[in-house]
Parts: structure tokens; C-alpha cells; sequence
């Protein structure tokens, strides 16, 4: 694992060079068909595992919609919709946007906001009044159309992680992308490496990179016990949002071959892969 740290958490100088013939073939496998929610759990703040409350979940015209038509008002309802797998090695890719107008009593940072929780717990271990799963969240943002609102940026819920040889506790750090206004498409992807390494991409491009991912201490510890893998979970926070793809390439059969590992990550982001609108 800490070899997987050194050759992997490098400026990424290796993705130039080239790839061996005998590399495998790697294939996307689609976590959302597109037709329904099957092989998903919901969990919404208040309410029992697999109650979608206020149809808070759905699918219409080929998308994920998280929508808000049924409530009163938001009343810190959170919700997110669980996969039917955890995962520890992995990329995760997620196209997304932002429509409509947030519900009423939604706060105000969650306006155009929503994010994709990852090394997260079981859905089915949730208190009843839990807000968001102890997880890595990668935060998606829509721009607010008065300056710079950066997307896939990192909070902590229940955790924190190591930057730059540093544990950071501060809940939310930004990421360096750009600002998407409006109601366009957005793709993140998500390179998980078990306990080692994260890395955010935004439309292709590196935007965030940091190790040890990891619960919050206790006792007075520095460090907390670090996070392997987890639940992944696609987020509901007051504002109305599409998800068309959400897909992965499990990375597991490569967690014990470092150099195959680097040499599959070095395919895999060899090609930028941009949402069309």
C-alpha cells in the first residue's frame, strides 16, 4: 500500500509516457442503466432505509433526477442514493447537472449542491436522524453567476486525510477547476486507491489530489483509523439534480501489482473524457 502511495501521489509525469502493448483492456461498468433505481438503496435524513420520501428519487428521460416537488419544504431532509457495493480500488465517473430552483428551506450553501460520498459506511448502520454517511464527499458545485464557484472539491463528514505530508482537518477545501454556470454538463471522475490516494478530475483535468483518507480520531490521536474503501452514494441537498452516468473500472485485481496499477492509471487517464452537452 505504500509503495501504491509513492509511485502513484508523483506529479502525474508518468501519463506521458507510453504504454506497453500488453496493456489489459479496461471497461467501464455501468452502475445506472439509465431505466430504473434497481441495485440502489436510498436514505433520506428522518426516514428508513429505503424510504424515498417524496419520491426524492427517480428516473425520467434517461436520467437520475432528485427532485423536491413533493416537499413542503426541505426541513434538513438529506438524502443519498447508495450502490449496491462498496468499493476500494476504483474510477469513478459521474455526469451531472444543475436545473431548476431550490426547495424552499433549503439552506444556503447547499444551493447548487450536491456531491458524490465515497469510502462511505453501510447505508443500513445510519441512525434515523443522520445527516450524511461518515465518508469522503467529493463536492459538486453550479456556479451562482457572480464569481468563482470551483466543482469537485472535498469535505469530510465524519473524516479527514493528508495533503501534502499534513492531516487536514478543515471540513471543505476547494478544488482548482473552473466555475459551471447554468444547467450544463458536468463530468467528475474519482481515482480511489484504497487508503492512498484520491484524486479528482473535472472534464478531464486534475483538480485535486490527497492520501489517507481516514475517520476522525478519537482518544486524542492524530490520525484516525484509515478508510480502504466504502459505500458509494450520489447526494440529495435541497437543489434539483440530474445524474446521466455514473460508471466505474474496478481497480481491485491491480491493488497488489504497484507497477501494473500505475501502468493501467496511466491508460485510463491518458484520455480526457469531456461531457458533451
Amino acid at each position: 500500500m505504500f509503495r501504491v502511495a509513492i509511485a502513484l501521489s508523483l506529479p502525474l509525469v508518468f501519463f506521458g509516457c507510453s504504454v506497453k502493448q500488453s496493456s489489459p483492456t479496461l471497461k467501464w461498468e455501468q452502475m445506472f442503466d439509465g431505466k430504473d433505481l434497481n441495485g440502489w438503496d436510498v436514505k433520506i435524513r428522518k426516514h428508513d432505509l429505503n424510504d424515498n420520501f417524496g419520491n426524492t428519487f427517480s428516473v425520467k428521460d434517461g436520467n437520475i433526477q432528485v427532485r423536491y416537488d413533493k416537499y413542503s419544504e426541505f426541513d434538513e431532509q438529506f438524502g443519498h442514493l447508495f450502490y449496491k457495493k462498496p468499493y476500494s480500488y476504483y474510477l469513478i465517473g459521474v455526469e451531472y447537472r444543475f436545473t431548476g430552483d431550490q426547495v424552499k428551506g433549503g439552506p444556503g450553501w447547499a444551493y447548487r449542491n450536491s456531491g458524490i460520498m465515497i469510502h462511505g459506511q453501510d447505508p443500513a448502520t445510519m441512525k434515523k436522524d443522520q445527516d450524511f454517511p461518515n465518508s469522503i464527499e467529493v463536492q459538486l458545485l453550479g456556479g451562482a453567476g457572480n464569481g468563482e464557484r470551483p466543482t469537485a472539491n472535498l469535505c469530510t463528514p465524519g473524516t479527514q486525510f493528508v495533503k501534502d505530508g499534513k492531516v487536514i482537518k478543515t471540513h471543505c477545501i476547494e478544488s482548482n477547476s473552473k466555475t459551471f454556470n447554468g444547467d450544463q454538463w458536468v463530468r467528475v471522475e474519482v481515482l480511489a486507491l484504497g487508503d492512498s490516494l484520491i484524486v479528482h478530475y473535472v472534464n478531464g483535468e486534475e483538480v485535486l489530489r490527497y492520501n489517507r483518507p481516514q475517520l476522525d480520531p478519537v482518544g486524542g490521536a492524530a490520525e484516525g483509523k484509515l478508510l480502504t474503501g466504502g459505500s458509494i452514494s450520489l447526494q440529495s441537498e435541497s437543489h434539483p439534480v440530474d445524474f446521466r452516468k455514473v460508471e466505474i473500472i474496478n481497480l481491485e485485481k491491480y491493488a497488489k501489482d504497484p507497477a501494473k496499477l500505475q501502468e493501467v492509471v496511466q491508460k485510463l487517464m491518458a484520455e480526457k473524457r469531456v461531457a458533451k452537452q
